[in-house]
């Protein structure tokens, strides 16, 4: 059997290769990306690298030839950029007969209101429609999304947020990983989707266990979109991407981050990684 990640030099590619290492022989696992040059780690651990670039399709059928399992990692971008992307990417793993596809999705992309939601739509149907045998990861959200607010309050400031009461299934990136790694390597995960989510949790939830993990307690301030751009526009966040908060703090406001599941402790066999070590972790990390 031979295994295949997309995007594997990446934070989230990487951890799914490095805990795919732990339990399946370095021979049976690839990776495509875009630069070879940045995946010398891998080299070093004996899997084989190759070449593949969702914007030059013509290199992706020799790069996914003879994969039986194939983890399309989303890429980042504009919805446009991204839903061209992974058509490329499906349409070389149908040419290539590859015969399993995983997707990292978006947690209930097919009716979800965030706005990046058509990006994990349409490549969830594109999937589907070539017949191909399928898992698709709706991954929640990243607990390191979050690190610039975390950052935010040891410096001093509250927590700033527009979401209301909106509740977050957060998740660190590794249990999601071992989640990936999980369907790559077990049997029995055709023709599946799983909503990937840690505890539901409030805004007002989560400072406070970093008030608990930090010794202080952190000040929530709630606010409207308006108030909470400008709040960003203040923190030094760059223009274009304002927006692109304040419609993830609309989204979770409305609900569309709020699924309950217990399909990640289910794949990865353990609990997921509490909300508060995963906090102390990344606090310890920062300079």
């Amino acid at each position: 059997m031979k295994i295949l990640l997309t995007g594997a030099t990446g934070k989230f590619g990487s951890k799914v290769v490095e805990t795919l290492l732990k339990t399946v022989p370095a021979s049976q696992l690839a990776v495509s990306v875009r630069n070879p040059e940045k995946a010398g780690w891998l080299r070093e651990h004996g899997v084989e690298v190759r070449q593949g670039d969702f914007d030059h399709p013509e290199t992706l059928a020799s790069t996914f030839k003879d994969i039986d399992r194939l983890l399309i990692i989303s890429t980042d971008g504009d919805n446009e950029t991204r839903i061209s992307q992974h058509a490329n990417a499906v349409a070389a793993a149908n040419q290539a007969k590859v015969k399993f596809i995983a997707y990292t999705s978006l947690v209930n992309a097919s009716e979800s209101s965030l706005f990046l939601a058509p990006v994990h739509r349409r490549t969830e149907e594109a999937i589907l429609k070539t017949g191909i045998p399928y898992s698709f990861l709706r991954n929640n959200w990243y607990l390191e999304n979050e690190i610039g607010s975390i950052q935010g309050v040891l410096a001093g400031s509250p927590w700033i947020t527009s979401a209301g009461t909106g509740k977050v299934g957060w998740a660190v990136q590794q249990d999601y990983a071992d989640a990936a790694a999980a369907v790559l390597s077990g049997i029995g995960h055709e023709n599946t989707i799983y909503e990937l989510s840690g505890k539901l949790m409030t805004q007002e939830d989560l400072a406070s266990t970093l008030g608990t993990v930090i010794g202080k307690e952190v000040h929530v301030e709630q606010v409207d979109d308006h108030v909470y751009a400008d709040k960003m526009k203040g923190a030094g966040v760059p223009d274009f991407v304002i927006p692109i908060l304040v419609d993830i703090q609309k989204a979770i406001r409305s609900g569309a981050l709020e699924i309950e599941s217990n399909d990640l402790e289910r794949l990865i066999s353990r609990p997921v990684t509490p909300i508060s070590t995963a906090l102390s972790e990344i606090v310890s990390l920062m300079p």
